[in-house]
């Protein structure tokens, strides 16, 4: 052992080891691995070793695909047998839903290049798999790369490749402390003390731990999980082939042809936690007795789907921990203010997705960022809200135990909440308000009569008329949106101007004006949809996705110079939008001073009643609009004071559910769906913000862009012949049978009547008017480019 590497890798198990290779294929020699024990002790030699391709969040899934692809070129390049049996897979549908869901997602991977997959009756998935029954079954999805491989071998195969290439791994030395240094960090092991630039914490069951050496605070919990191998089947026996990776999502089981038995893994709904500060550091290679008691109902279920497990008895019980975060995806990422510190925690399908954190990471780490979008994977999706106990283990708690439980886009699950609520939170939810949540915060999706529940579904839901009530009040007279849900970060300092002139793409605005601000990474990626406001007094505004806070803040911070302050203001500044035609009538009766003078992106400070507030004339709906920022202490007044303004006007409480389809109406994209770091602003339409003639983050690339050949896609709106159900994101977008794009986000345009949805296409096919078609859940729908804002398209009604 060195006493110094360029990054050191704590964590010998499958995330790790593919960090430390792709570190080292990436042109990083000097690194190492350090393990406290033997290389798979944890959760890695235990893991059922599944490789299947579905996935909620396409992005992932995308990874996911790469690690499978990458699987025979490690076992090539290391000389390591890694046991890939590529058998195929089976995912089965019980419920009419769940069956349609599956449609709809078979259509979601051919939209992100996933061209291997099919769907199946349930005659073709017996065929398929001879020992399952399809009692109940409606249908299934067949993937061509799917199957298992050797756990240990694949492990030690990343761990070979990596050496080849010139990376070290270190055995038996257990990582004492870690120590900040001005240059790199500190490790102190029980072998000797190691420096190094960059330290990465895969430490598996043991991350809790090796995140509070550096002062983090990681939200991650183990889990127990339990699966079995039987005994020998007569009937496999039998079969020229072995039978594929079979997940039951009913039965909360998944399946695999062990040797000549079958391994049964179960998601139970009555989940156990373990060892929630960290696993022993002595434990590694144990496993926990076997509760069947807990698992009875799910392997009861397993048993019935697999009929010959009946009669064959049980060779192997493997009950053992694994570690997830409050969504079940990986953590993966710089740390903001532990410069050099890196996360790959949490991986809980390791030998799924570890070569897509591994790439991503080490891509991070070297060039800056990674190629592909991990937002749905990166540390900073979490703010310091997640490091509460209970959070923690009612999230984890609840990912676990709905891991095949069908979750439908208008569900709002209830794990870790209420947390963060507005002052007004009580009270609008005396006037019907329905809640949904964003990062910590309880925010409004719209206001119902009392007694009103809405009923999961993927097509419109019972909600459909009072979000088109709300919808009516914003076009036609006045609604009252609770805007605590965007982000305020605050910039001051001698250099403040200069700092954002730098990092935004935009110009900035004069005083008393506020412009909207793509900001871009040095690749020309976006790193936000921002809107920058001038309080002429030398202080500005940066406004934009309030659950993006804590990655906007490491932004932020990562570009600091001196000089320049910036202040996270989302525990101090809340505040009510109107918006509207008649909401100029409203706001004037409660303000002080000419505030009907305040030109459109205007903004100052006035007194509204007895209420000091910043006012800023915008709305993302596409009306006359006012954001009101007050102090959190002022949110019950204001709401109260304009109420009763509004009340001769018909003023009217809404919720997001109509702004998301009011700004549809406008084609505004918003972050996530129209506008994520995996795209251009040339792409999206930012680029018509940018100030040409400027320096600022991400000009060359940008420029690079715009004068070569453009953007192979770009960003349009259409209108969908849709009946009982809308575009949600990802559905892949035809022209004459041939994949031309993919959806981005869509919805109803209540005001228009007629759904409506956001799409990514080829420029050919991006010319007003061209006939397109688009899959709505699974279902192929007629589809035509409109122009853009088709509501409104001259913006006069917001100008006023």
């Amino acid at each position: 052992m060195k006493s110094h590497y360029r990054a050191v890798v704590i964590g010998g198990g499958v995330v790790g080891s593919s960090v430390l290779y792709h570190l080292a294929k990436f042109g990083w020699t000097d690194v190492a691995l350090v393990e406290r024990s033997i290389l798979t002790a944890g959760s890695s030699w235990h893991a059922a070793g599944g490789i299947h391709a579905l996935n909620a969040d396409p992005n992932i899934a995308a990874l996911q695909a790469y690690t499978i692809d990458l699987l025979s070129e490690i076992e090539k390049e290391s000389g390591v047998n890694i046991g890939l049996h590529m058998t195929g897979g089976l995912t089965m549908a019980g419920t009419p839903d769940r069956w349609e869901w599956l449609q709809s997602a078979y259509r979601v991977f051919q939209s992100i290049g996933i061209e291997d997959c099919r769907l199946v009756t349930p005659k073709e998935a017996q065929e398929l798999c001879p020992i399952m029954s399809t009692d109940a079954l409606l249908g299934g999805m067949w993937a061509d790369r799917e199957g298992y491989i050797d756990t240990t071998g694949t492990v030690h195969a990343y761990a070979a490749a990596a050496k080849k290439r010139g990376a070290t791994v270190i055995e038996h030395n257990r990582v004492l402390e870690l120590h900040q240094l001005r240059d790199g960090w500190k490790v102190v092991t029980e072998k000797g003390d190691v420096t190094c630039e960059h330290v990465v914490n895969a430490a598996g069951l043991w991350a809790k731990q090796v995140g509070r050496m550096a002062g983090i605070e990681l939200p991650v919990s183990p889990l127990k999980h339990h699966y079995l191998v039987s005994d020998t089947i007569p009937a496999l026996e039998k079969l020229d082939f072995e039978v594929p990776m079979t997940v039951d999502l009913e039965g909360f089981t998944y399946m695999r042809q062990d040797q000549k038995g079958l391994l049964l893994g179960i998601y139970e709904i009555d989940h156990e936690h373990w060892a929630m500060d960290g696993a022993p550091w002595d434990y590694g290679m144990e496993l926990f007795q076997e509760q069947t008691d807990r698992i009875e109902k799910e392997l009861v279920m397993g048993f019935e789907r697999y009929p010959a497990l009946q009669d064959v008895g049980v060779k192997t019980w493997v009950n053992g921990a694994f570690t997830f975060s409050p969504d079940g995806n990986p953590l993966v990422g710089p740390v903001s203010g532990k410069k050099g510190y890196w996360c790959a925690c949490a991986v809980m399908a390791g030998f799924l997705q570890g070569g897509g954190v591994g790439k991503s990471l080490a891509e991070w780490m070297i060039h800056g960022e990674p190629e592909a979008d991990v937002y749905g994977m990166d540390v900073a999706r979490y703010g310091d809200y997640a490091q509460n106990r209970r959070y923690i283990r009612e999230t984890t708690g609840q990912f676990y135990s709905r891991r095949f439980v069908m979750t439908y886009p208008n569900e709002q699950l209830p794990a870790g909440r209420p947390l963060k609520m507005a002052p007004a939170h009580d009270a609008m939810t005396e006037a019907g308000c329905k809640w949904g949540v964003s990062w910590d915060l309880e925010v409004p999706l719209y206001f119902a009569p009392k007694g009103f529940e809405e009923v999961p579904t993927l097509k419109r839901s019972n909600a459909h008329e009072v979000v088109a009530e709300e919808c009516t009040a914003i076009r036609e007279g006045v609604g009252l949106l609770d805007i605590t849900g965007f982000s305020r970060y605050e910039v001051t300092g001698p250099k403040a101007e200069a700092w954002l002139n730098r990092l935004m793409a935009s110009k900035l605005p004069g005083p008393g004006r506020a412009r909207l601000a793509p900001m871009l990474s040095e690749t020309g990626k976006l790193k936000g949809d921002l809107t920058v406001l001038n309080w002429g007094d030398g202080t500005w505004w940066i406004m934009g996705s309030y659950y993006l806070r804590a990655w906007h803040i490491r932004w932020f911070r990562d570009h600091l110079e001196d000089g320049v302050s910036v202040r996270d203001l989302g525990e101090e500044v809340c505040g009510f939008g109107l918006a509207g035609p008649k909401s100029r009538a409203v706001i004037e009766k409660v303000a002080e001073g000419d505030i009907s003078a305040l030109p459109f992106m205007g903004c100052g400070s006035f007194d509204v009643g007895l209420i000091r507030a910043r006012v800023a004339r915008m709305s993302v709906t596409g009306e006359m609009g006012y954001e009101i920022n007050c102090r959190y202490g002022d949110h019950v007044a204001l709401r109260r004071m304009l109420l009763k303004a509004g009340a001769d006007q018909g003023i009217r409480e809404c919720g997001f559910n109509a702004m998301l389809s009011t700004r549809l109406e406008k084609s505004f994209g918003i972050w996530s769906r129209e506008f994520t770091q995996g795209y251009t602003a040339g792409m999206t339409g930012m680029d018509r913000w940018i100030d040409w003639e400027k320096e600022f983050i991400g000009r060359e690339a940008a420029l690079a862009e715009r004068d070569g050949n453009g953007p192979a896609q770009i960003q349009v709106t259409l209108e969908v012949d849709a009946e009982n159900a809308d575009a949600s994101g990802f559905e892949p977008v035809w022209a004459n049978g041939e994949k031309v794009g993919f959806v981005t986000s869509g919805g109803y345009g209540h005001h228009l009547q007629t759904s409506l949805a956001m799409a990514l296409v080829n420029r050919e096919q991006a010319e007003v008017g061209t006939e397109l078609s688009v899959h709505v859940v699974g279902v192929e729908r007629r589809a035509r480019v409109l122009a853009p804002s088709p509501y409104d398209p001259d913006g006069k009604a917001m100008r006023g």
